[in-house]
């Protein structure tokens, strides 16, 4: 059976799409390939690989997932020790959590593009590497820049991963019924990592040894993916969209950058200058694009709604939910005097819950449809953190057990069709692009929610009344996505 006639079973395609998609091969076809194409057009020929292992491919793309997602909430417990240990200040502590979704927002798109071009393993094993490297340097930083220079480095690192992983699962699951139970395996251990990252490095006395235990098991991860995983691409014709990369990339960091400083005021010439930058560059990759003869990102996916409603979840993820849940770790240790592990262990129920319930997701999807699933999971989320209101206010850790439960609820549903609705959205030989556009919109909406966050939160007379008007906002955030992914069905 082709991938064609299993990719799309709700969303019809044109047939330029379905002649992409029935070409995606495994390594021996793509040399054969090669051979008929000029070497600029196509990455030199290797080994063949074979037949791609779907058990083996679904727990390393989730075991590197999960490192992943630990090494990016490591910082959430241990805010207040490493900006001790770094000497940093108040108003540079958002950089301690925003490095790595820098490099994440940064690089998703452009490596799910070289990903399904030049070798979903590839980008893996080398992503996965270099996130084991990068978080053991993040260990031995002496100052705030040197850390915010490892994170952006682990999230540059962690784009080639994620990005890739879709990929490699689309590839190895061809079928809907399979691609529907690996793709919420998968979004489960997004939930899984973030559960475990503050539990695993709140039990260890030191931030530093917490931070070599994860590159240590990213390396370890890296070297079992070199050996098991089988080599996949969408063989296009054509030279890579390196412009489209030279342009996104800055526009984003740009983006990032003037997010993460406008905290401090809006009106500073360096927060405007960033944002000019992030118009122009961003005016200019458009331009680029549409010129382009095989674009990093198919423009026309634009009109797709199902490709609009991956992104605005995405996007309204990171600024409702990522945005909120990384900064109320601090918030609670300072407030009330928690200690890391007290922290971790009520961060716990909210991730743990994502988890089990992404896991079981599946198991409802004949019935909800991926995009009524997340309308689902933002309303769950927005009645959370309404029932949290007061909680820190009046010092009670008790009285944000009901949120942090339907919260969870909701967040397992987000993290269970974010990527079904993510490799579904685009033909299947663009799965990885299609994975790295959706979780560009996550990032970028994560760092603008984190600076968000952190921004009320401290403006405010006190941390209660703070941390009240973040809820609100939140909710509010969750309410509009809801109703925005609800009405973007796809026509026919």
């Amino acid at each position: 059976m082709t991938e064609t006639g299993t990719d799309f079973p709700k969303t019809p395609t044109n047939p330029t799409t379905e002649t992409t998609e029935t070409t995606e091969t495994t390594e021996p076809t793509e040399t054969t390939e090669t051979s008929a194409n000029t070497a600029a057009a196509a990455p030199p020929p290797e080994r063949a690989s074979p037949p791609p292992h779907p058990g083996r491919t679904l727990a390393l793309t989730s075991a590197a997932t999960a490192v992943a997602l630990m090494t990016y909430t490591a910082p959430l417990v241990t805010l207040p020790d490493t900006a001790a240990a770094l000497h940093t200040p108040l108003s540079a502590q958002a950089w301690l959590i925003n490095g790595t979704p820098l490099g994440l927002a940064a690089l998703l798109l452009v490596a799910g593009s070289l990903a399904d071009d030049y070798g979903r393993r590839r980008l893996f094993v080398s992503g996965t590497l270099a996130l084991g490297i990068t978080t053991v340097l993040g260990a031995f930083a002496s100052t705030t820049w040197l850390f915010t220079l490892a994170r952006i480095a682990q999230g540059a690192a962690s784009a080639a991963l994620l990005a890739s992983s879709l990929g490699l699962l689309v590839h190895a699951f061809p079928t809907p019924a399979g691609r529907l139970r690996a793709t919420g395996v998968w979004g489960a251990f997004v939930s899984g990592g973030i559960a475990v990252g503050p539990v695993l490095v709140g039990a260890i006395p030191d931030w530093r040894l917490a931070y070599g235990v994860l590159g240590a098991a990213a390396l370890v991860v890296a070297g079992l993916g070199a050996r098991a995983l089988s080599e996949s691409r969408s063989p296009r014709q054509g030279r890579p969209d390196f412009a489209g990369a030279l342009t996104f990339g800055p526009a984003l960091v740009a983006l990032v950058a003037a997010l993460t400083l406008g905290r401090d005021g809006w009106l500073r010439a360096p927060v405007g200058l960033l944002l000019a930058a992030t118009v122009l560059l961003g005016a200019l990759f458009v331009v680029l694009e549409r010129r382009a003869a095989t674009p990093m990102i198919d423009l026309s996916l634009l009109r797709r709604p199902l490709f609009l409603a991956s992104s605005a979840g995405g996007l309204f993820t990171g600024l409702s939910v990522i945005g909120l849940f990384s900064f109320l770790p601090t918030v609670l240790q300072r407030a009330l005097g928690l200690s890391p592990m007290d922290t971790a262990l009520l961060s716990l129920i909210w991730a743990g819950l994502a988890f089990a319930v992404a896991l079981q997701a599946r198991r409802i999807a004949h019935r909800v449809s991926p995009r009524h699933q997340l309308a689902v999971g933002f309303a769950l989320h927005a009645v959370g953190v309404l029932t949290m209101l007061g909680a820190v206010g009046a010092g009670s850790w008790a009285r944000l057990l009901p949120g942090l439960v339907l919260a969870g609820v909701g967040s397992g549903l987000l993290n269970a069709a974010l990527p079904l609705l993510a490799v579904e959205s685009v033909p299947a030989a663009r799965a990885a692009m299609g994975s790295g556009a959706q979780q560009t919109f996550r990032y970028i909406g994560s760092c603008a929610g984190v600076a968000l966050t952190i921004a009320i939160a401290t403006s405010a007379g006190s941390p209660g009344a703070g941390t009240d008007v973040a809820l609100w906002v939140s909710a509010g955030l969750a309410v509009v996505a809801a109703v925005l992914v609800a009405t973007l069905r796809e026509r026919h």
